[in-house]
């Protein structure tokens, strides 16, 4: 079952924001509810504390949490997706905004994917996946599309495959530039690793 969550981030409308797998249902994390007319999407629960969505309304039910809370947003909106029975959590307005906000989803999508969750997160013109060991990441992009490998720990026989520069079996320590600005070279790319964490990120063209 696949959740949208809506978060603060940008949004860009690209033709690869519009490919992606349509929500079963749609969770607005407070101010993130404003990317709601732009995907065209009825949002079914919002929730947060609504200090960042002054002037907006949405015909939804709403889960007010107190400012002094131990969650993010993007948190109560990843415990209200769960909790109806989510599977896929798709993050839009992922990147962009507050750099913490940012980081802590980004680091949190890899929480997600060990505890067994397909995770995505988007802004149409950028885009992330959690790359885990046993887990591949596998994308069809197109030529010359710029993809890095973020490693959030050290990481042991990192390989990819599809790319202007191939790896096989490579080490890669922890936060290396080694793997920053890759290129699809048309077609299939492949990630996969042995051992670590890391976060496959794209840059997708506007057209």
């Amino acid at each position: 079952m696949t959740a949208w969550l809506l978060v603060g981030g940008r949004l860009v409308v690209t033709p690869a924001l519009l490919a992606l797998p349509r929500p079963d249902f749609v969770v607005a994390a407070d101010g993130g509810g404003r990317h709601a007319a732009a995907l065209g999407v009825r949002v079914d629960a919002w929730v947060g504390d609504f200090d960042s969505s002054d002037g907006l309304h949405l015909n939804a039910p709403r889960e007010v949490h107190p400012a002094a809370k131990d969650e993010t947003d993007a948190e109560l909106a990843v415990r209200a997706a769960r909790e109806r029975g989510a599977t896929e959590l798709i993050f839009l307005g992922a990147f962009g905004g507050r750099f913490d906000h940012t980081a802590a989803l980004a680091l949190g999508s890899l929480r997600l994917a060990r505890e067994g969750l397909r995770v995505i997160l988007h802004s149409g013109d950028e885009s992330g996946y959690p790359l885990l060991p046993g887990a591949d990441v596998r994308l069809d992009l197109p030529p010359g599309t710029t993809l890095s490998v973020l490693a959030v720990s050290d990481l042991h026989a990192l390989s990819l495959s599809g790319t202007r520069w191939p790896l096989h079996d490579a080490d890669v320590p922890l936060g290396s530039g080694w793997t920053v600005s890759n290129e699809a070279a048309g077609g299939p790319v492949t990630a996969s690793l042995q051992q670590g964490l890391a976060l496959v990120t794209v840059l997708w063209p506007a057209g």
